[in-house]
């Protein structure tokens, strides 16, 4: 299995809900893994890995300042998974106005 392929895409990184909670902490901007590691029931070498799979994805990036490292949201790849909700929205929408359609011209009949 080539290195490539073992790195998870956005899809796989926001999988879980532990890493998608860490998304919105970024989204109000830069911090460093201790302030973050608080807020979950877990340690912070847990909290780090979910961090690198992030990092991976391409999601976030991390910067050292003195000892500690630093995150901040890179939400760029976000814009695949909204590509591709974005066509599931439209197919809903086409099926539901179909459904209505049909809804409507059944009660006309009637």
């Amino acid at each position: 299995m080539a290195a490539e392929s073992a790195k998870p895409d956005v899809f796989q990184a926001i999988a879980d809900p532990t890493r998608r909670q860490l998304l919105q902490m970024l989204s109000n901007g830069e911090m460093p893994v201790t302030a973050m590691s608080g807020h979950f029931a877990m340690s912070r070498t847990a909290v780090s890995k979910h961090l690198r799979i992030l990092a991976d994805a391409g999601l976030v990036a991390n910067r050292k300042v003195g000892r500690e490292t630093r995150y901040r949201l890179q939400p760029e790849p976000l814009l695949e998974l909204k590509r591709w909700l974005e066509y599931y929205d439209r197919f809903w929408e086409n099926k539901l106005a179909m459904l209505k359609h049909y809804v409507e011209e059944t009660a006309a009949d009637e």
